[in-house]
Parts: structure tokens; sequence; C-alpha cells
């Protein structure tokens, strides 16, 4: 039985994690802003799990927030975190031009920052133990030119093959999930409408996590879940960037956002 931080634990792909994780018998750390929406998971994966479970009300965007998750990833006892999964993250709904700073700014600190920060921190603990992982969330989206919130889920995707690189040998690894458009409320809360995207290009939630988690016990680098996204990857990958720009640059992100 080993330990799981999770961020973004309170709702859709993280709380699919925690689920899975605690059914796989890991005990949970689980980090999200809502205090009270975390206990009530928190008890809930313990009665039905038998699991341990902690809480950790933090926001990432807070840098003394942020540093208390990344110490806890430095606890050699009594249960020292053995994989992170860096899922926190957030659309704002709109186009790079049409918000404002600050949220770009705060939307950085989340999906960049604290990647960044908490992956350095469990890097550095486990390659002193000599094992664990690391699985930050990406996204499909990574390979679009869709505003900053695909510049952010690119880099999450490059940084994560440099540490993969980096960790090599040492018996901890990195593995980063490109999901598609998936079933959660990640969409509602940015306000946008799921009625926009055909069917076929929706994923569910524990299809997603489990063939992430599948990915990083098997070591892989990169996940990306069904087939369908595979093909979307690899077409993407091959595309002229030119090209790209024009399917997927400011008119199409407005089409899917709504504007």
């Amino acid at each position: 039985m080993g330990t799981a931080l999770v961020t973004g634990a309170s709702a859709g792909l993280g709380l699919e994690y925690a689920w899975q994780l605690a059914a796989a018998n890991h005990n949970l750390v689980l980090v999200a802003r809502r205090e009270e929406k975390l206990e009530a998971i928190a008890a809930e994966i313990r009665n039905v799990a038998g699991v341990h479970v902690e809480v950790l009300a933090r926001d990432l965007a807070n840098r003394d927030h942020l540093d208390d998750v990344a110490a806890r990833l430095t606890l050699d006892s009594p249960r020292p975190v053995g994989l992170l999964v860096n899922n926190a993250g957030f659309s704002l709904g709109k186009s790079f031009l049409s918000s404002e700073i600050a949220e770009e700014e705060r939307a950085l600190e989340v999906m960049v920052g604290a990647v960044m920060v908490l992956s350095h921190a469990a890097a550095h603990a486990m390659q002193r133990r000599g094992r664990g992982a690391i699985l930050n969330v990406s996204s499909i989206a990574q390979g679009t030119a869709m505003g900053s919130y695909a510049a952010s889920k690119a880099w999450v995707r490059s940084f994560t093959e440099g540490l993969a690189t980096e960790l090599a040998g040492t018996g901890v690894t990195a593995t980063v999930t490109l999901p598609g458009y998936v079933h959660t409320d990640f969409h509602a809360t940015a306000g946008l409408s799921k009625d926009r995207l055909p069917e076929p290009l929706w994923l569910t939630a524990d299809q997603v996590v489990e063939e992430s988690l599948a990915a990083v016990r098997r070591g892989e680098v990169i996940s990306v879940p069904s087939r369908r996204y595979k093909a979307v990857a690899a077409v993407l990958g091959l595309t002229p960037r030119r090209l790209v720009r024009a399917l997927t640059g400011s008119k199409a992100h407005r089409r899917v956002l709504g504007d």
C-alpha cells in the first residue's frame, strides 16, 4: 500500500483519480481549495475503501499554500508520497484578449507554476527513496493554437518529457497524459456549452484515469487515452503548424467557447 497525492481532487478527473487509487488500496492526500467538500469526499472514501485519507485544503495559486503541499511531498514518514498526480487546472472560458490579465496569471500559477514546484519537490524526495512516480495532466489541446490554456498544457507535456529523461535510471518515472474532451464539470465551471461538440469527441473520466494510471504502471512517458485521440495526436503531430493555426486558431476557439 502506497500513498498518492492528487491535486484538484474535489471534482472531475481529480475525484476519479482519488477513487480509482483508493480502489487499488492507495492511501491518499487530497488537495483542493474547498475544505468542506474535500472532507466529505475523504469521509466517503474512508468508508467505502478503508484507506487512510488526508485533506490539504490549499489554493495552489497562493505560494504559501503551494509550499505547504510541496512540504508534504518531502515527508518520509509516516506515509511518504509515492505517486504525485498534478491534475489541478481550469479553463477561463474566454479567449486571451477577452480575459483579465490577473485571471491569466492565476491560471498560469496553477497549471504551470504548481506543476513545476510540486514536481521538483516530489522528484527529489522520490529519488532519495529510490522509487516513485509523477503523473502530470496535460491535454490534447497542447497541440493546437487555442490560446493560453493550450500553451500551458504544451508546457506541461514538454516539461514532463524533460523530467522523464532526467529521472531515467533512478527508479522514479514521469508520465504526462493528454486527454481530449471529458464528461466532467470542467466545461460547465468555465461556462462552456457541451452542445457545441459532437458526442464522439467525448471521453468518460473513468476511461481517462484508468488508461493514464496503466501508463504510469508501465513507466510510459506519454499517454493519450482512447484510439480516437491517439489518431488526433498523430494528425496534429504531422500537420504543418500553419495549417494547425488555421484549423484550431482564434476562429475555431471562438466557436468552441461560444464567443
